[in-house]
């Protein structure tokens, strides 16, 4: 199986290790994208900006895959603040149509950055 790096300029670049997604076969696995504004490479500020921000990046570097949002079959998100859960609902709405991914919220104690969400996903494109 061959396995390809995606990359998007228009998505922050990585800032460790790693690559922004990795396309095997037809599977996309998305990395970890933070609420960083890809121009300034700093965060973006309050909850609902950070959310946005951070399907803003994820959409470019889905879009450098060649997929859509409607590819995406599993998302995780990772909050500091469990109580934003209902922000990130609406926010996700706007990017999503049904049949919606499978998804799992997770709260931790912090986040890169110190970032209030994360997210990361997988997608498959036909």
């Amino acid at each position: 199986m061959s396995k390809s790096v995606i990359n998007s300029d228009k998505a922050p670049a990585a800032i460790g290790t790693y690559s922004q997604a990795i396309k095997a076969g037809n599977t996309v696995y998305l990395s970890g994208q933070i609420p960083l504004d890809p121009k300034t490479m700093e965060l973006v500020e309050g909850f609902e900006a950070q959310t946005v921000q951070v399907f803003e990046n994820l959409k470019s570097v889905i879009e450098a895959a060649g997929g859509s949002f409607k590819d995406v079959v599993k998302l995780n998100i990772f909050l500091t603040d469990l109580s934003h859960f209902a922000t990130v609902n609406e926010v996700m709405g706007r990017y999503f149509q049904q049949p919606y991914p499978a998804r799992a919220a997770i709260g931790v104690a912090a986040l890169p950055k110190g970032a209030q969400v994360e997210m990361d996903g997988i997608l498959v494109i036909d």
